[in-house]
This record gives C-alpha cells, structure tokens and sequence, in this order.
C-alpha cells in the first residue's frame, strides 16, 4: 500500500478568472482539481496561420528540382484473433481449468453434497461485498490502511468460541495500533469462517515407506497419516459450511454487540486479571 501526502489549498486564493475548476461526482476523489492557466497577454498578437508561395511564382523556389512523390508501399497486414470475452454466469467458473482439485471416489455423494450446498444461503452477502469493495477502494488511493489476519488453515478440532474471539481481539488491537501510528482508518480483514483448503505441491507424501495422498485441509480430508482419513470426503464441505456459518455469527455479534468498541480497548487486556491475585483486590 502506498501513501500519499495532498497539501491543501484553499479555493478563495485562486482567481476564478485564472483557474479552470472541475467537480468530481465519485466520493473516493477530491471533490475539487484546480488547473492553474496562464493569464493572456495583450501584447502579443495571435497567428493564425503561414502561407507558403507558389513554385510557379517564385524562381527561387522553381528552378529547384522537385522531389518526386513516392506512393508507399501498402503493410502488410496481419490478422489477429480477438476473442469476445464470454458473459460471466454462475456456472462460468466450472469453464476454467482449475488446479489443486481433489478426486472424490464416490461422486454421487459429491453431487449430492453440492446440491444440499447449492439450496443453502448464502454466507456473505452482496452487500457486504461491496461496502469491503469501497474500503479497499480507500485504501488504494492512500486514504486507509488494509490490516488481514488470520490461521493459515481452519480446523475442525480448534473450533470454539474462545479462540473465534481471541483471533478476533488481536486484529482489533493490531488496528488500534496501526491507526494511533498511521494516523488514518484501518480496514480490518480476517482469514477465517472458511479458510480450511491447503494447496500442495505433491499429490502424495511417504513416510516409513508408506505413500498416502496429501492432507488438502479439513474440508477435503483429514491429517491423520492413514489411509482412511486421507480419501476425500464431500461431507467434509457441509461440516466446513456449517462452521464458517457459526464463525460468521459469532463475529457479527462482536462486532455490532459492543465488543468492538473503542471504549472498550483497555478491556481487552484485563483477561489475565481474572484468576489473579490482582484481579481480586481490585474486583
């Protein structure tokens, strides 16, 4: 992210008769570009255009001899193949070659699981897509800052309200930080609520002689080292769904229920006061 410094100039020093104004509708841009001119001079006379003689007229010019007019040669032309780019559906996706896909055996169930996913709702809506689109759209005109946090990968196992708000928690400290020293927004962005897919770089892994398809995240399989818990399971994408769903609720309600609030920052740090001999006195 770059930043940028604007200086600020007050409109009332500017002539109106020597400036050209122009109002910007988009509210992510200055609403007001000053284009300075020069002022017109009345002592220098404008020419409006130069008139060469004619060689017929003028000896100088037509005892000369004149160049002959050489017609060039036409390029040659080369074809190019413009591809219309094809409308986008829902479905589009599924036209693209895709890597890093896992081979369910049984793809009836996978079907299955992706018709119960397809009549599900959604997890974020249109809505929220967008207002994210104009914050980063702030932070790339320099007026914010992006802040993005998270686990590398989601598990089944760690999925518990404690840890949803803790990792939550640290990104509001880290904000706070960040926008006290960058003395502007921060826009924060958590890795989670369906972050559970691990890309490899190999399809296999051996140990102990022992050659097992890669653990892809909980979503798709799982990390023990059998034969088992490394086939694909497509019911793994419900239970994945189903906690992202969770996870998604449990960060709204911080978000809009107070937790988030910046009267509560010194609040965040008292945790260690509960069970304290501190904690205690002061109770």
């Amino acid at each position: 992210m770059a930043l940028t410094s604007t200086s600020i100039v007050p409109v009332k020093s500017f002539i109106p008769s020597q400036s050209s104004l122009l109002l910007s509708s988009k509210p992510h841009q200055p609403s007001l570009f000053i284009y300075p001119t020069k002022p017109k001079s009345r002592y220098i006379l404008p020419i409006s255009a130069v008139h060469a003689a004619e060689p017929a007229n003028n000896s100088a010019v037509s005892d000369k001899k004149q160049p002959q007019a050489v017609t060039p040669k036409p390029a040659a032309t080369t074809t190019t193949n413009n591809a219309v780019p094809e409308k986008w559906t829902v479905e589009s996706w599924k036209l693209k070659k895709a890597l890093q896909l896992p081979e369910y055996p049984d793809q009836e169930a996978f079907e299955s699981v992706l018709k119960t996913l397809d009549s599900s709702p959604p997890i974020v809506f249109a809505g929220e897509a967008r207002s994210l689109e104009e914050r980063l759209g702030e932070a790339a005109f320099g007026n914010a800052f992006l802040l993005q946090g998270g686990d590398c990968a989601e598990s089944f196992k760690e999925f518990n309200a404690n840890n949803i708000r803790d990792t939550f928690r640290i990104l509001l400290q880290m904000g706070v930080v960040l926008m006290f020293g960058g003395q502007m927004p921060v826009i924060k962005v958590g890795r989670m609520a369906g972050q559970f897919a691990k890309p490899r770089s190999e399809s296999f892994e051996e140990k102990n002689g022992v050659k097992l398809p890669s653990y892809r995240g909980d979503n798709v399989n799982g990390d023990a080292f059998d034969e088992k818990s490394r086939i694909p399971d497509p019911q793994r994408l419900i239970r994945a769904y189903s906690q992202s769903a969770a996870t998604l609720n449990l960060l709204r309600a911080f978000a809009t229920g107070g937790y988030a609030a910046m009267q509560r920052v010194t609040q965040w740090n008292l945790d260690f006061t509960e069970h304290s001999e501190q904690g205690d006195r002061y109770a």
